[in-house]
């Protein structure tokens, strides 16, 4: 794997273009950018918080949730880096890289990025590496499927699951997995399809003895509440 540009981050573009976008509002932290080979060029965007990262998220859609960083300094949180693998803009081959049922080769090609190449590279990069209680896995909606695939598949990398708005295309297996991270899910009143699976997912979670989190905001899909929950995820994976 092989980086082929880096630059911080600092032009306004479009959340949905797949490029770097400025965060919105003051912060401290830092963003860098940078792009890999994989998939013929797949872009990475870190946040990195003012003091020497406590915590650290690992999340899809990175293009919009990185920038959540700026959320995180002023919530009362752990320092907490995000790195965030930027996702498709083909919403078709998004949920297939995100959703284990649909194409298993290409959601496995992708998988071994996130969890491995990522990984790795995060810690020669930045010399982060943090144990798994303080690794977290995030994600709304189809990057809600992926968070919660890749927590149940590397429980021994990612210590908590923090799901907003989980789509329906992965649902949960009939015999969980052993061990299970501890879960965070959030949906919406107003997104009553994203709000069942968000039901679906807690329920069996705590059939099987996981350590649950659901909360149910007033909000449709996509709306505020993700944003305002997220610091609310992060005090709970990393808090005292």
């Amino acid at each position: 794997m092989k980086q082929q540009a880096r630059d911080h981050v600092n032009r306004q573009l479009s959340e949905s273009d797949g490029a770097p976008a400025k965060p919105i509002g003051a912060v401290s932290g830092e963003f860098v950018t940078e792009m890999f080979e994989y998939d013929g060029g797949r872009h990475v965007t870190v946040y990195l918080p003012p003091d020497p990262p406590q915590a650290i998220v690992f999340a899809g859609d990175g293009q919009r949730i990185s920038k959540w960083g700026r959320l995180l300094e002023k919530a009362d949180v752990p320092s907490t880096m995000i790195v965030g693998v930027h996702g498709l803009t083909d919403e078709t081959l998004r949920l297939h890289e995100y959703s284990p049922g649909f194409e298993p080769e290409r959601f496995a090609a992708h998988q071994k990025f996130f969890v491995e190449d990522i990984r790795r590279w995060t810690e020669s990069r930045f010399g982060v590496a943090l144990p798994t209680e303080r690794t977290a896995v995030f994600g709304v909606s189809a990057g809600g499927e992926l968070a919660l695939a890749l927590g149940l598949r590397h429980p021994h990398v990612y210590g908590a699951v923090l799901c907003a708005s989980p789509g329906g295309g992965y649902k949960p297996p009939g015999i969980m997995p052993s061990p299970l991270p501890r879960t965070y899910l959030v949906a919406g009143t107003q997104e009553p399809f994203f709000l069942e699976n968000a039901r679906r997912w807690a329920d069996a979670l705590r059939d099987a003895d996981a350590d649950v989190v659901m909360n149910e905001r007033t909000g449709s899909h996509g709306g505020a509440f993700w944003r305002e929950e997220f610091p609310l995820m992060v005090a709970w994976a990393f808090g005292p």
